[in-house]
């Protein structure tokens, strides 16, 4: 499934470690916004990790789960729309 997971991170640095950390589970499509295309067991380990590098009572980090259904109603502008990643890839 796809999930969008949006942030609002006070601290200058934190906002970086995270934006880093999250380019590894997905596409950055906005400055503070990311498509991961993870399972729900995934989806709830990232959110474990995510928890671990902010602070709750300054940050504002937000999952969101878009069923595969709504895909194809997506708009957009200025960029591709969401797109799981390949099922193979070849080395």
């Amino acid at each position: 499934m796809l999930v969008l997971v949006v942030y609002d991170i006070a601290d200058d640095k934190r906002r970086d470690r995270l934006a880093t950390f999250l380019e590894g589970y997905g596409r950055r499509v906005q400055e503070s916004v990311f498509e991961c295309f993870l399972t729900l067991s995934e989806m709830q380990a990232l959110h474990l990790k995510v928890l671990k590098k902010v602070k709750p009572a300054e940050d504002n980090v937000r999952f969101y789960w878009v069923p595969v259904d709504a895909l194809p109603r997506t708009l957009t502008i200025g960029s591709d729309p969401p797109q799981p990643p390949p099922t193979v890839y070849i080395i």
